[in-house]
């Protein structure tokens, strides 16, 4: 039996290690923090979204971040300040665009696979996640937004997702709690919600009683290959030692780029922060007053998710300022007047804030496969669809695995 180390305790972490021990590896998960999941797989938006495969690499973002650089609440914030890593990945962004079609149907392909594996996982092995398989809607107040929707929602279809057009009324009729004005909106009625904290601490169980030997507390220090053996060297916090395995995945996030250049890889993933609120509905009236539907509002960039009766997560907005992760105010309270805006009736005495750096690469797809070495692959770079698309991409690494690798699992 084959041994495999996957760095990164995250969504993408876990459903490796999971996929991996299910086709036979015997597969160590090494995560520098206690517990799984501590980072971005926290406290994201909660959508299991095909519907939000549409790719960045559009001109209209180029115009909005310039038009919004100098205002602190932008729906995108790009810190002016240069880096040769921020202009060398808005480079190769602004190089994908003429590939935007083709990457959003084929995140839109990724996505409705994706959701099989990991619905299918999650009934296997009973994990309790707040699954709410409602669909989501998405909300425009303008015919300019509607209409570009409209032209997304022919990519998608190209890439097989299904949704449709629904008027303000039938806006209602979907979610009878959403206030305000709208011009139109669209409904994925295959799309769902649920708590990716509670789902990736599952399944790393799941993985566990699957043989996956799960160890916390571990910072790696050095990574090389000599081309047959990856040799990994951890430390945690009292003593270091250096342990070599048959083959290594790197699913570390925003730390990916790093551990692959000192493989020789580049990945040029850029840490593109997140805010989320979760707000805690305490009280009946709050209850009864926010959204069961998923929505997603494209002018402010925002998603919302129901999680169980009393929290209901509001997330998005996008901020490229390197690897800070401070929870500003000034990018928290433009979440909280859109719940004051859009569900007035809940109470937002009780808000926690959060934020998390999401791994991009320029071209928003993530990268899945192997490095210059036959024994080092990746898997990392999903950016702001990381749990919508973590369980496929998960599926194709341990294919590419037993494919690559010579010499059966078993």
């Amino acid at each position: 039996m084959k041994t495999i180390a996957v760095i990164g305790g995250g969504i993408t972490g876990v459903t490796t290690a999971y996929a991996l021990a299910k086709r036979g590896f015997a597969t160590t998960l090494l995560e520098q923090h206690r517990y799984a999941a501590m980072e971005t797989s926290f406290a994201n938006g909660g959508q299991l979204s095909a519907s939000n495969a549409e790719v960045w690499n559009h001109r209209s973002t180029m115009l909005k971040g310039l038009k919004w650089m100098f205002r602190r609440d932008a729906p995108l914030l790009v810190n002016p300040k240069p880096s040769w890593h921020k202009l060398s990945w808005f480079a190769e962004f602004a190089a994908a665009i003429p590939h935007y079609r083709r990457n959003t149907v084929e995140t839109a392909r990724l996505a409705i696979a994706a959701r099989e594996h990991l619905f299918a996982w999650a009934e296997a092995e009973k994990i309790d996640f707040d699954v709410k398989r409602e669909g989501i809607l998405h909300i425009y107040r303008d015919k300019a937004g509607f209409e570009h929707a409209a032209t997304v929602s022919r990519m998608l279809a190209a890439g097989g997702l299904a949704r449709r057009a629904v008027t303000p009324g039938e806006m209602r009729a979907i979610e009878p709690t959403l206030a305000g004005d709208y011009y139109g909106g669209f409904f994925t009625d295959s799309d769902a919600t649920g708590d990716i904290h509670k789902f990736t601490t599952g399944l790393a169980a799941a993985a566990r009683r699957n043989g996956v030997d799960c160890r916390y507390g571990m910072r790696i220090g050095a990574l090389r290959s000599d081309g047959r053996h990856a040799h990994v060297t951890l430390g945690d916090g009292e003593r270091t030692q250096t342990e070599t395995y048959d083959g290594v995945v790197i699913c570390a996030g925003t730390a990916s780029r790093a551990l692959a250049a000192s493989l020789g890889d580049r990945v040029n993933i850029y840490p593109v922060k997140g805010y989320s609120i979760t707000v805690n509905l305490s009280d009946a009236a709050s209850q009864a007053a926010a959204p069961s539907v998923s929505l997603l509002d494209d002018a402010t960039k925002l998603v919302t998710s129901r999680l169980g009766i009393d929290r209901f997560r509001v997330a998005g907005t996008a901020e490229f300022n390197g690897f800070n992760r401070d929870i500003r105010d000034d990018r928290i309270r433009p979440l909280i007047d859109w719940v004051h805006a859009c569900f007035p009736g809940v109470n937002t005495r009780s808000v926690i804030p959060w934020a998390g750096l999401r791994p991009m690469m320029p071209t928003m797809l993530p990268r899945v496969g192997r490095g210059k070495s036959p024994c080092v692959f990746y898997n990392t770079g999903h950016g702001h669809l990381g749990w919508t698309l973590s369980a496929v991409t998960a599926d194709m690494i341990g294919d590419l695995m037993q494919r690559s690798l010579d010499f059966p699992t078993h």
